[in-house]
């Protein structure tokens, strides 16, 4: 499996990341050709080698005619629809896009279709982006997979005046991503890298278990007084045909505590985002029999699951360590029956055959409308897949 690992210590921005696949070996003529198929005027990517904090690395510029367009989501979608770009390039470029669009269309109240782009509709954001969809394209990874994202503090100037950092479109992206405490006096983290993260890493975590093949260095503009402004990519592959990411088990041990409570407990720990949620009979102090309630859950909603926790057992602590996991590769499936549609989904060992696992409240819900057993719905939803089809 070929993969990709995004290091941020200092953030990320489109440039950044650009310049970083231009050093992993993504070559400049095809980012140029691209790029200069969408229209802009007089649009040239400038590469130099430079040093951040004692380390070399890629700058990229994009240079460009004085411009002043504001542009909105339509006229991107289409200049790029435009563009001599392959279907997947098109395809993940606007993707991008509409994360931004999204983004912007939530902290300002406003739509998709009247939504103005400001800094990321500017002809150098429009270059990062469809750029870095040409370059994604280009290296073939399997899989992406990046650190935690500083953004840095303080504040910035932008099209609607003063704001703090991260400013409120890259905090609106960045939702759900694992952030990095920073005290860097400066934006880390633009829009333009926070829309390319978010779309296209399967992961976040440290490096994976993998066998290097190239590294590439982008460097942002400013040089930083307490570290090297650069991202690194990291290319190589994994023997490893199984999905693997790093989750949290947080647990508790409970003796004074009812039933009820640990079941209303655990029934809002999974609304509330958690991956899993199980109790264990135990044995406690003074013979006394308890019991051990165990969350598993992302590192972005630790706090949360700690905070219901806390409030709804009573408890006075609970332990908390990363785990690593190993998963089959899934995706969403669903399949046509005489009773109706079933939802479910897909598993696989790369390289093996898929196996279809009906989704319970699918099935349930079919069984009551036809007054079928459940397990009628269930066969008849596993008869219903066929894996030629996929």
């Amino acid at each position: 499996m070929k993969i990709a690992y995004l290091d941020c210590p200092s953030g990320i921005a489109g440039d950044m990341t650009l310049a970083a696949m231009m050093d992993a070996g993504v070559p400049l003529q095809l980012l140029q050709e691209g790029i200069a198929s969408l229209g802009l005027p007089g649009v040239r990517l400038s590469v130099e080698e430079v040093k951040r904090h004692g380390f070399r690395a890629l700058h990229l510029t994009v240079e460009h005619e004085p411009e002043h367009a504001h542009r909105h989501l339509h006229h991107i979608d289409a200049m790029i629809d435009a563009g001599q770009l392959s279907a997947a390039q098109k395809e993940l470029a606007k993707r991008i896009f509409l994360k931004v669009g999204e983004a912007e269309a939530k902290v300002h109240g406003s739509t998709l279709q009247k939504v103005h782009f400001h800094e990321v509709g500017a002809i150098d954001s429009i270059a990062d982006i469809v750029g870095a969809a040409i370059g994604w394209d280009y290296l073939g990874v399997d899989r992406i997979v990046c650190s935690p994202v500083p953004t840095g503090t303080g504040y910035i100037e932008i099209a609607h005046g003063r704001c703090s950092v991260p400013a409120p479109a890259t905090a609106e992206i960045l939702k759900g991503i694992p952030l990095a405490q920073s005290d860097v006096p400066f934006e880390l983290t633009t829009p333009t890298g926070a829309a390319i993260v978010a779309t296209v890493v399967d992961q976040f975590g440290p490096l994976p278990a993998m066998q290097i093949d190239r590294i590439g260095y982008g460097a942002g503009t400013k040089e930083l007084k307490s570290q090297a402004n650069i991202v690194r990519l990291i290319l190589g592959e994994t023997a490893d045909p199984l999905d693997n990411d790093q989750v949290w088990v947080v647990e508790t041990n409970l003796d004074d505590i009812s039933g009820e409570v640990i079941g209303h407990a655990s029934n809002l720990l999974l609304e509330k985002g958690a991956l899993d949620v199980y109790s264990t009979s135990i044995q406690m102090k003074k013979n006394r029999p308890g019991v051990q309630l165990t969350v598993l859950c992302d590192a972005a909603d630790l706090a949360k699951m700690e905070r219901i926790l806390f409030r709804e057992t009573g408890t006075l602590g609970v332990r908390r360590f990363p785990v690593s996991r190993h998963k089959l590769v899934r995706r969403e499936h669903a399949v046509e029956t005489a009773f109706g549609v079933v939802a479910g989904k897909l598993a696989w060992i790369e390289g093996g055959p898929a196996s279809f696992s009906p989704e319970y409240e699918a099935c349930r819900v079919l069984a009551t409308q036809h007054d079928k057993p459940l397990r009628e719905i269930y066969d008849a939803a596993q008869a219903a897949f066929d894996p030629n089809s996929l």
